[in-house]
């Protein structure tokens, strides 16, 4: 099953503003309740590495003033140092990042990353991008490479409550099982089932459908993207969830 959300009609109740905490990279005693633990603390890389295969990126990241930020500002594709991704593998998880772009930015949040393509950063993608600016907006179908999408695939609806760029938005992924559900600033834009007829003729459309085993994989890595353009993340935080 694939569910579309209308947004309109969720704003007045959400609100458009980022969700993001005061005390940036920090948890609260209810989360830390939850069972949520960061992924970044706002001070080093530990805990993440290249998808290139080295231990951390040589160039294009940086850590500063309590942010993660993409340095490349070439605009090529695959960006000068390399996407990012977790030395830890996640299988049924709450992801939440706060992220904030540049103008005409594309990057993204991926996760189910194959442990045996990471070179080729394959996996899922939360599709972070300037929608008014870059030209990704009007590719692929109907919208399905546009800010919040699962990238190529299935689109984020076109009334989500984006914040502008230079500021802050909240992405949020949430998998359980075969169930996915994409998040922006509070507000659910779209669910798809996995391993179902219905998702695997939406892959068999993509742009994905020469890779073997696209989208059934149960577990990966999460990956941050260096597309070639400056985005901040911070707040990177994720919970562990259980599957009867």
């Amino acid at each position: 099953m694939i569910r579309y959300f209308a947004i309109a009609s969720l704003l007045a109740a959400v609100g458009v503003a980022a969700f993001a905490q005061d005390a940036p990279n920090t948890l609260t005693k209810e989360e830390i309740k939850e069972g949520w633990h960061l992924l970044f603390d706002g001070k080093d890389m530990n805990g993440w590495v290249s998808a290139k295969g080295s231990d951390v990126p040589i160039a294009g990241w940086e850590v500063k003033d309590g942010l993660f930020n993409v340095m490349d500002d070439t605009g090529e594709q695959g960006g000068t140092g390399g996407d990012v991704m977790t030395a830890a593998v996640y299988k049924d998880f709450e992801l939440s990042v706060d992220f904030k772009i540049t103008r005409g930015a594309n990057s993204g949040i991926k996760y189910f990353v194959d442990p045996e393509k990471t070179g080729k950063s394959i996996g899922f993608e939360y599709q972070i991008l300037d929608d008014a600016v870059h030209p990704d907006a009007k590719a692929g179908k109907n919208g399905d490479r546009t800010q919040g999408s699962l990238y190529d695939m299935i689109p984020a609806p076109a009334d989500k409550p984006v914040n502008p760029v230079g500021e802050w938005n909240t992405a949020r992924i949430v998998v359980k099982g075969a169930h996915v559900e994409h998040w922006l600033n509070g507000v659910n834009l779209l669910e798809v089932e996995r391993f179902t007829p219905e998702f695997r003729a939406i892959v068999a459309e993509s742009k994905f459908k020469k890779i073997a085993g696209f989208g059934e994989l149960h577990e990966g890595h999460i990956l941050l993207q260096d597309h070639g353009f400056p985005v901040s993340f911070r707040n990177v935080k994720i919970r562990e969830l259980t599957t009867k």
